[in-house]
């Protein structure tokens, strides 16, 4: 072997050696849930994967059109998982004094379950045509019957229609439901508040954590 192709080769070995060390590289976009379970999911993935939230909070399905290009970037994402609907799902009226607004009674809904869907369906085309990265949707968290804005009931049918766009597209579901009921009233903030308390954020990312481990071939 003469010098140039014995280069050649040691410059391979360098680049295929620096591929095989690379973490491969997850966003999460979600609401405060997200955000709250994230840092246990960063943890657990500490010297494996490298996990990036998007930047605050994704909200609802609206501010997901109009950020989405912002969050993926031009990085190159093994996965993107992702979810809205507690914003979405949350009545709101501007004369409320609860929190955000939140009214059941007198307010508005934030986006209708239809709408909902018709949203998603745009975000999915939207990532799926940006990016090459395995999808991943999580489920909408359980909502207390006390919470002031939010009726218990909506989850399932807002979850419902997520799962059909999910599946018309063939985006991988986590469906963290019907644990999140069980974590939530053992280790929820309260009876009329949807957050939960860091033991409940750790309990939740067990599921995101093990669900992504899959999905990443680790086990």
């Amino acid at each position: 072997m003469n010098k140039t192709s014995l280069s050649i080769a040691l410059l391979l070995l360098v680049i295929l050696s620096a591929f095989s060390l690379r973490e491969p590289t997850v966003l999460i976009i979600g609401d405060s849930i997200s955000i709250g379970y994230t840092p246990f999911v960063k943890e657990h993935f500490a010297g494996k994967a490298s996990i990036v939230h998007n930047p605050g909070n994704a909200q609802h399905t609206g501010t997901g059109l109009e950020k989405i290009a912002e969050w993926l970037g031009e990085e190159d994402w093994d996965i993107v998982q992702f979810n809205w609907g507690l914003w979405d799902l949350a009545y709101r009226h501007p004369d409320a004094k609860a929190y955000g607004n939140r009214d059941k009674v007198n307010g508005k809904v934030t986006y209708t379950v239809d709408e909902y869907a018709a949203n998603l369906d745009s975000l999915v085309t939207y990532i799926k045509s940006k990016t090459d990265a395995k999808l991943i949707f999580v489920t909408t968290t359980y909502v207390p019957s006390e919470e002031v804005g939010r009726f218990t009931s909506d989850v399932k049918k807002y979850n419902t229609a997520a799962k059909k766009i999910m599946k018309k597209h063939g985006v991988i579901v986590n469906d963290i439901y019907k644990k999140s009921i069980k974590i939530h009233k053992e280790y929820g903030v309260g009876s009329n508040d949807v957050h939960y308390r860091p033991e409940g954020y750790q309990m939740l990312s067990e599921s995101i954590s093990s669900f992504l481990e899959k999905e990443l071939g680790m086990k």
